[in-house]
């Protein structure tokens, strides 16, 4: 057999090889879902991802070394990583009222010292350096990211068990929200300077609704209001997705992303569930590849290419995976209890995230704290808003 048939007949082995075992490949990846989500119960991956960052706040050594590791990428990650943490543990306290000590301890370790830095070193400790290029719009300075989950992070940790020095910061901080957001014609917050992100406004939104359940007030109007306006104002016009950023004014800065309408479409479930299953059925098709076993988030639909930033991350080229939009993605999968796209995102995070795992504690070699916290609240997901539901009042109840 000459050369040329020997390569030829490699080629073809080797083809029909890849034919063979890549439908396969995922089998070594996938597990069973039901050890990472549960609705009842912290399952036992979840358990072991929660043992990993409860040790990072009792642990001062520890902690202190995995903020500085993220702070020297985004210090945005820093805060985020703390607010994912307090609303997953605040899951898992509602799911073992008889474990919650351990959890509530910890949560008040992030909040205590989330508002001792703002309060010592500024609001600019946890936003990026371009904040301090330009004035806000609005005076005195406020940034909705911080203002936000802040009061997300409060409002969590009464929802479990009321602490009676959280509440005025509670109240406090959801009556400077709303006061900054009238001021804007879409009844948005700035997040940086003359640049509102839909994410914050909605963790924002989200943030009021939990405040009123808890102190018996009633800002509903002025959430559906927003919602409209919304609808009205910051829908893409090719995909029907919420865009990402805007200025005070409504001027569009960037159009839909992934890495921010997953989670925008879980906090819309308080406000508005059909708009919010809309969003993620939206998301979904335009947002979302499965191949092979294999499921990952895109940053941006195939009518829209943004500039890649922080938020971001590393977009791969050609396949277009965006680990942001995809870790993410696990929030909004498990909030609208899409379990197929769910394993397969599981499935890719096995492959991809380098699962570190001993007989005590779950980390991802490829992740960091904030990416560990958003998926440790996907697989607890569940309980918070349910419980804010349960108790919300009847639009227009006193």
């Amino acid at each position: 057999m000459n050369t040329g048939k020997r390569l030829i007949l490699g080629m073809v082995s080797l083809l029909i090889a890849a034919l063979i075992w890549l439908p396969l490949v995922h089998l070594f990846f996938a597990r069973d879902i039901d050890l990472y989500f549960s609705k009842d119960s912290p399952a036992p991956q979840a358990r072991k991802l929660a043992a990993r960052h409860m040790a990072l706040w009792t642990d001062p050594k520890l902690g202190a070394e995995e903020i500085k590791i993220m702070r020297a990428s985004n210090s945005e990650w820093d805060f985020m990583g703390r607010t994912f943490l307090v609303m997953a543990l605040g899951n898992m306290s509602l799911m073992q009222p008889e474990n919650q000590a351990p959890y509530l301890e910890v949560m008040d370790k992030i909040i205590d010292e989330t508002i001792r830095l703002e309060q010592e070193k500024g609001m600019y400790h946890f936003l990026m350096d371009y904040a301090k290029d330009h004035d806000f719009v609005n005076q005195p300075p406020r940034s909705l990211f911080l203002d936000g989950e802040i009061a997300l992070m409060l409002g969590v940790r009464q929802l479990i068990e009321p602490k009676q020095a959280y509440q005025p910061l509670l109240r406090e901080r959801v009556d400077t929200m709303i006061s900054y957001m009238r001021k804007s014609p879409l009844l948005s917050g700035e997040s940086y300077p003359d640049e509102c992100w839909t994410f914050c406004n909605c963790m924002a939104l989200a943030s009021i609704t939990l405040s009123d359940v808890l102190d018996g007030r009633d800002h509903s109007d002025f959430c559906r209001e927003w919602v409209l306006t919304a609808k009205q104002k910051l829908l893409d016009s090719q995909t029907g997705i919420l865009i990402s950023s805007f200025t005070v004014d409504g001027y569009a800065k960037d159009g839909p992303e992934g890495s921010t309408i997953w989670a925008v479409s879980h906090c819309l479930q308080l406000i508005d569930e059909d708009f919010a299953r809309d969003q993620y059925r939206r998301a979904r098709k335009q947002l979302t590849c499965s191949h092979l076993g294999f499921g990952y988030g895109l940053e941006w639909p195939p009518s829209w290419k943004g500039p890649r930033d922080i938020d971001s991350g590393t977009v791969i080229p050609i396949l277009g995976i965006s680990p942001s939009s995809s870790g993410l993605a696990f929030i909004a999968a498990s909030a609208f209890n899409d379990n197929d796209f769910l394993e397969d995102l599981l499935t890719t995070l096995n492959l991809g995230g380098f699962p570190l795992e001993n007989d005590t504690t779950l980390s991802f070699c490829a992740s960091n704290q904030v990416g560990e916290a958003v998926i440790l609240y996907a697989m607890t997901l569940g309980p918070l808003w349910q419980e804010i539901k349960d108790r919300q009042m009847p639009a227009g109840s006193p």
